[in-house]
């Protein structure tokens, strides 16, 4: 027991300001980055076995990861309205059946599904997509303000973000189709 409180206490010490710069960087402001740092020391403190980790600091990233984009679930629910697609007819819309504030379990499940659905999309595409999509579409941040981060050109991250979009509307197109064909 005392050899792993030690190894907790060395891992916190290699790992927190690398991890808290990781996180800060996917967040709006330092104090949801200390508390998504703080869960994943929880959830490290919480393993019966932490010697048996094999690779720590990529079990950390992976774990912030997961709480940052926990945080976007639980965050954005009334942005449902900026994911729609457009097929050969025109727009439509997932807030026709998402946005419903009926508050009955079929609403609910359905927006559970939604949310699971989107960011199992979002977990497939590459990463730098993935992030200038976050950045643009959950975070409002503009492409100008990504390129002063990233460094990378605004044509660049354009086009990965039209590549994320691509991708989940095909994803998002899916759901839509099972949901209203009774699927």
């Amino acid at each position: 027991m005392a050899s792993q409180k030690s190894n907790i206490v060395q891992t916190i010490r290699k790992y927190s300001k690398q991890l808290f710069g990781f996180i800060r960087q996917r967040v709006s402001s330092d104090e949801d980055a200390e508390d998504i740092l703080q869960d994943v020391w929880y959830q490290l403190s919480s393993q019966p076995e932490v010697e048996a980790i094999e690779q720590v600091g990529s079990w950390l990233y992976r774990v912030a990861r997961n709480r940052i984009v926990d945080g976007y679930r639980k965050q954005r629910p009334e942005r449902l309205e900026d994911y729609g697609y457009e097929d050969d007819e025109g727009d439509i819309y997932f807030k026709d059946l998402l946005l419903a504030d009926d508050g009955t379990p079929e609403t609910e499940y359905l927006r559970e599904i939604f949310w699971q659905q989107l960011f199992d999309a979002l977990d497939e595409l590459p990463e730098n997509q993935r992030q200038v999509f976050i950045w643009n579409e959950l975070e409002d941040e503009t492409f100008q303000q990504i390129a002063d981060r990233t460094g990378e050109n605004i044509k660049t991250l354009i086009s990965r973000k039209r590549y994320a979009v691509q991708h989940l509307r095909q994803r998002l197109e899916s759901l839509y189709q099972d949901l209203t064909e009774g699927g």
